[in-house]
This record gives structure tokens, sequence and C-alpha cells, in this order.
């Protein structure tokens, strides 16, 4: 090995706002005289049961001492899920980077919550184990969100915007010599709502979308909120989605294909004016949206810019893979944590180390 030259081997674990299941992967990554590349030696998707989907989503409702309790419980299950799946990929990793499940994210209030116990992942595992990375930036009077953008600028350098679709739509780019990223708007998480209202999972390709007829109106009311004429930097949640919204398709009288039509237009719309401000461009595009073949097309239809899919690994992947990397870079006493970004005081190296043998992170 060269001088300058380290590997590591990290695994990243994922927990979106769709409440889909964890995203698991393990990488190794290298750095080379200040340059960054990765490898991908394993990857699983475990999708929630329905209990565990009840537990998360109900979780904003419940009192301290049970989220408190439902913290640990969660971490357990992240460690015994982590632990079989380093066992059946014969794995050696030397960290574990864990993004939690979001349950509150109030960055203007100063807070934000991220379940799932750290030193519960590290006793399972035997690993060394990061969470609670958001924590520290909104301490500093910051967003906590978005984190993807260091490893988008690190690792997928390559590409002058990074768009990931996921519960909630977000990009990242340079901007006047600094990294900008910001959630541009809800995606899965609204279309996966109104697909459960059809007894459906999600809606395949987007088809049922296809199928239904664009309402000008309730396009025009969506496009008019107020956080899309607000700067940057901004980020959503949960509490904004459900507030500001849903409302519009709980009073709206359309039928669901015709919603999910609607809405899809609105992230399609969303989406161009974010990143038609930059030049044309190479947008690479991933998470679960990348697969829905009709946003992809509304999308392409309305950017000037070339629309990249990447392999079905870094599609499925990319932010696990991302939140392993931040481990890395907390594990280095590295940035992991843009301030141009979030708009806190200055950078950050976020995160909550926890060992094996500790009760509470450090």
């Amino acid at each position: 090995m060269s001088l300058g030259s380290k590997t590591y081997c990290a695994i990243g674990v994922m927990s979106g706002t769709s409440l889909d299941g964890i995203d698991i992967v393990c990488c190794n990554f290298h750095v080379n005289k200040g340059l960054w590349s990765f490898e991908v030696l394993a990857s699983e998707e475990i999708p929630y049961n329905n209990e565990w989907k009840t537990n998360l989503s109900e979780a904003f409702y419940k009192t301290n001492s049970e989220i408190q309790e439902l913290d640990k419980v969660y971490g357990r299950f992240l460690g015994e899920k982590i632990k079989a799946f380093i066992k059946t990929h014969h794995l050696k990793p030397e960290l574990i980077a864990s993004h939690g499940h979001t349950i509150f994210h109030f960055p203007e209030k100063g807070y934000t919550l991220q379940i799932g116990d750290g030193s519960a992942i590290a006793s399972a595992t035997e690993t060394l184990t990061i969470n609670n990375f958001r924590a520290e930036d909104v301490r500093k009077g910051g967003q906590g969100a978005p984190l993807v953008p260091v490893g988008d600028k690190l690792l997928f350098g390559q590409y002058d915007i990074c768009l990931n679709i996921g519960g909630i739509a977000n990009i990242s780019y340079d901007f006047e010599g600094s990294r900008i990223a910001y959630d541009v708007c809800p995606a899965n998480q609204p279309l996966n709502f109104l697909a459960e209202k059809k007894g459906l999972s999600f809606d395949a390709d987007g088809n049922n979308a296809r199928s239904g007829k664009l309402n000008p109106e309730l396009l025009d009311q969506l496009n008019r909120l107020g956080y899309y004429s607000q700067t940057f930097p901004k980020s959503l949640g949960r509490e904004w989605v459900e507030s500001e919204f849903i409302p519009f398709i709980n009073t709206s009288d359309l039928d669901y294909d015709s919603l999910l039509r609607t809405v899809t237009e609105h992230i399609a719309v969303q989406i161009a004016n974010a990143t038609n401000q930059v030049h044309h461009a190479k947008i690479l595009a991933t998470g679960g949206g990348a697969k829905n073949k009709f946003l992809m097309d509304r999308i392409a239809q309305l950017c000037k810019h070339d629309i990249i899919l990447p392999s079905p690994e870094i599609i499925d992947f990319k932010e696990a893979i991302v939140f392993a990397f931040l481990g890395v870079l907390k594990f280095r006493g590295e940035t992991n944590c843009y301030a141009s970004v979030t708009g806190a005081s200055e950078d950050s190296s976020s995160g909550n180390l926890n060992l094996p043998d500790q009760k509470n992170g450090l």
C-alpha cells in the first residue's frame, strides 16, 4: 500500500421515510492522496413487517418514555439484522454507520431525532457503531439535512448533479465554489400513500399514474406551497408532508389514479425547477423513485439535462453507501457535514461513537 493510501471496510444502514425497510450495504472505501473510491462487497434490503411499519409510523404520536423504549428495541432489532448480514456474507467490517429512523425533524426548533440505539447495535454486532449523524449540525443552527452531499462530492464527483428520489426528493451540486443541497419536494411518501389507498404497496413503474388524468387546479395548489419559494438551505420532514401536503390529497374528490398522475407531475415540475437553474449537466438519479418509469419520463421531458440511471445496486443503495462513508470520515475525524448545505455555523464531523462494551455513545 502506497504512502497516503488506506482502505476501510464499513457497513451503512439506512431506513427512509417511505418505510419500505432497511437498506444494508458493506463497502471497501479506498483513499489515495485525498481521492476516494469504493467497491460494494454486499448489499441487502430487509422489508419491514406490518408490526414494524406500524411501530415506526406511529412513533411520532408516542410519549417520550415510549419513544425511548422504542429506540432501544429498534436498536436491538437493527443489531440482530446487521449481525445476520455480516454472517451471511462473511464480512469483517471495521465499523457500522447507522442513519436510524427519523421520528422528529424540527431543525427550526433545534431538534431532530433518529431512533435506533447505537450501543445496542454495537453490542449485538461486536463492532464500533456510529449513529446520530444529524444532531450536532442542528445544534450549530443547521438543518441537519441533507447529509448525503459529502458523499456526492467525494464519491460521485463525476456527475454535475446528484438527484435522489426517496420518500422525499433531494438534490446536490456545486454552486459558486461550495456544495449545496436541499430537499426538493415530497416524492415516494405521497405516491406510496396514494398507492396504499388502492391496496398496492407502490405504483409499479408509475402505471396507475400514467392512466390517470392530470388536474391543473390541484397541480397549481401544490406548486404554490410556501416551501418552494424558500431559498436553501432548507429541508422537509414527515411533519410538513402530513400538515401541508397530504391535506390537499385528502380533501380532493379526484380518483386515486388522477391524484397519482397529478402528484407525479408535481414532483417532476419541482425537480425540473430545482435543476434547470444549472446549465446543461449530467444528473445521477438514484432512490426508489428512479425506478418509476412514468415519473422519470416526465422529469426527462421537463428537464434540460442528461439523466443517468446507474446500476440497480447504486440506485437502491446509494444512501446506505454514503452513510457508510460518513462513518469512515467520522472515524478519521474529518468533515462529514457541510455547513454550506445545512446553514450551520460551521462544518462538522458528526455522529456518536459506540463501542461494543459501552452503554452510551460518546
